[in-house]
């Protein structure tokens, strides 16, 4: 009995101690996981509860190799710390145990993308672990996307090339998603495929390049494309897109369209016009004829050039596409109208009115839209309308008349014609009533022009009634004009006479020749003097088809006798003066200073308000007392 009851209290002092030893093990707790960027510092934290408190512990860290078996890089006791030589952790782990035990691994690699294992052994509480993964990221570089250059038909049989994308050096693998506009691409059999591949570099990152074929439609020439790139970060994950990509898609025409390229706007005859045909296929492959319906002409091209157009080139014209891929025919027409304006038509009862007389004409121009009609003469406007009326006609109502017709509604659309007015009547010699020339030369050209209408004859004549014309006269817009060459040896007269069948006129030259002849005791001078030209406009009106002449004879008389007068007052002058009779001088004196000025040109000058002589030197200063 007291064999059995000392057992039992054996029994019971085990099991109490069982359960105190239970009760106070070492417990450790430690993260899943720790993520870290490569080449970073990565802190893995061993947390754990114990009596003894950290004096009394063992800390040993390590890691499970890629065969399984666990190789220790850190040892800790209450005497000591130690880093394993020859580890890859050797240089690059410290612990802290203040607190929690962390432990830090400097300059991350890929490689150290293990199992971590801490280790905790007490003296009394027993030994306990914990594990955790380091997880190692880096994010790749930046995407590129290539499109395909050539153009993909939507008759291809099979899905076409698109592009291709690629990333390089990212780790964990990235992943790479193709879209069009804002739909994600997924692989659909013989529509959508994605075909991608992955490259491992020497560095342990990863490079993924993806191609995308697919069967295009015509809708797809406007589609964009591009690709998305994810991958892991730590704590997460992060995207990264390419730019956008374009594709030519080859698709057959299923409408045309025909339109003038140019001139822009309406078109008149004398244009140059473009017409175009083009289909909406892409690219032109099929045949294009464009036809004129009104004359059934043909021309087998997408662009006509008609140069100088008319009226006749109006019409429809029609653009027909003949596909080569589907042999389907196709069209659509357009109209076309020319605008015209005709050669402007001038219209007059006559062209040729006596003076005083009134003159109607007309003028008119054929046209597709409203015109405007101007009348110019000498290039300005005088009337606006398309009838010209002029009245009480003169000679300067003669000349040429400009009918100018327009369209308003299109530039430089304009036609013109011309009328010639010619206002009948006796000469007019044109000119001033009373001209002076004076002249040292001896040959002097005189003048003559004369208007009137049918053209006038010019004749010049002297007292005699010879014709002494040099030159045939000159026909001009007004009438007609003469020049003749008269030699002065004399005083003379000569007449510029003008006749047609309606009246004559007549114009009077009179020439005077003034020569002074001095004499010294051993030279006589003979010295030429200016001659002065008198044209007197005589105003001889004279009936239709005669001409008069009497009034000459009467002036010449008129002439003569004044010059008669004026040799005799001339003598008598000289005469005194010889004698000494003037100015109180004696006829002997006058001969003493004539040799050093017997060189000068004595000019005898006439006043009508006075009868004395006075002799000019020839450079026109008058001589002093003692030098005449």
């Amino acid at each position: 009995m007291a064999l059995r009851d000392t057992g039992s209290l054996l029994v019971g002092l085990l099991l109490l101690f069982h359960t105190w030893g239970a009760w106070a093990e070492v417990v450790v707790s430690m993260e899943d996981r720790v993520e870290v960027s490569l080449r970073e510092t990565a802190q893995i934290t061993c947390m754990f509860t114990s009596d003894d408190g950290i004096g009394g512990m063992t800390i040993q860290w390590s890691y499970v190799t890629r065969s399984g078996e666990n190789q220790r890089i850190y040892h800790q006791d209450s005497l000591m710390t130690n880093v394993e030589p020859g580890t890859p952790y050797t240089d690059r782990i410290s612990v802290n145990s203040t607190g929690d035990i962390v432990l830090s691994i400097r300059n991350v690699q890929l490689e150290d993308e293990v199992e971590f294992v801490c280790l905790v052994t007490s003296l009394t509480d027993g030994s306990a672990e914990g594990r955790t993964k380091l997880l190692v990221f880096e994010a790749p570089n930046l995407p590129t996307i290539e499109g395909v250059q050539t153009g993909i038909s939507v008759n291809e049989d099979h899905p076409s090339v698109i592009g291709s994308c690629e990333v390089k050096n990212g780790y964990p693998k990235p992943n790479i998603t193709w879209y069009k506009g804002n739909t994600p691409l997924r692989s659909i059999p013989d529509v959508v495929n994605v075909v991608s591949s992955i490259t491992t570099e020497s560095s342990g990152l990863y490079s993924v390049k993806s191609e995308l074929r697919m069967k295009v439609e015509k809708e797809d020439k406007d589609a964009q494309f591009y690709c998305e790139v994810t991958y892991f970060v730590p704590g997460g994950m992060s995207m990264t897109e390419t730019s956008l990509i374009n594709i030519t898609v080859y698709y057959p025409s299923t409408a045309v369209n025909i339109w003038v390229e140019s001139p822009k706007g309406q078109i008149k005859e004398g244009d140059t016009i473009e017409l175009h045909c083009s289909g909406n296929g892409n690219p032109q492959t099929a045949i294009f004829t464009i036809r004129h319906l009104l004359d059934d002409t043909t021309w087998e091209t997408n662009m006509l050039v008609l140069e100088n157009v008319t009226r006749q080139n109006s019409g429809v014209y029609e653009c027909i596409s003949m596909d080569m891929d589907t042999v389907e025919e196709i069209s659509q027409n357009t109209s076309l109208f020319v605008h015209y304006l005709g050669r402007a038509t001038v219209i007059s009862e006559k062209n040729e009115v006596y003076q005083g007389e009134d003159l109607n004409a007309t003028c008119n121009a054929v046209a597709s839209l409203p015109t405007e009609t101007a009348w110019l003469k000498d290039d300005k406007v005088i009337a606006k309308g398309h009838i010209l009326t002029l009245q009480d006609t003169t000679f300067d109502t003669a000349g040429t008349y400009v009918c100018k017709v327009t369209v308003p509604d299109i530039e430089g659309m304009e036609t013109s014609g011309t009328l010639r007015v010619y206002v009948q009547g006796p000469p007019e010699i044109m000119g001033e009533d009373f001209k002076e020339i004076g002249t040292f030369d001896s040959t002097v050209d005189l003048s003559c022009n004369v208007r009137g209408f049918p053209v006038p004859k010019i004749t010049w004549t002297n007292t005699d009634g010879k014709d002494i014309s040099t030159s045939p006269q000159t026909v001009t817009e007004e009438g007609a004009e003469s020049v003749v060459s008269v030699k002065v040896t004399s005083n003379m007269i000569v007449f510029c006479n003008a006749s047609n069948e309606y009246g004559a006129d007549a114009v009077t030259f009179s020439i005077k020749a003034i020569t002074h002849t001095t004499t010294t005791a051993t030279t006589t001078t003979t010295i030429s003097t200016t001659v002065s030209l008198v044209p007197v406009k005589t105003a001889t009106p004279i009936p239709p088809k005669k001409i008069k002449k009497e009034g000459n004879g009467v002036i010449i008389a008129v002439i003569i006798i004044c010059i008669l007068l004026l040799a005799i007052l001339g003598s008598v002058l000289y005469f005194l003066y010889k004698k000494g009779k003037i100015c109180g001088r004696s006829g002997k004196q006058d001969l003493t200073k004539e040799k050093s000025n017997k060189d000068n040109i004595v000019v005898e000058m006439k006043s009508d308000n006075t009868e004395e002589a006075i002799l000019l030197g020839v450079n026109g200063e008058k001589q002093p007392p003692n030098d005449q």
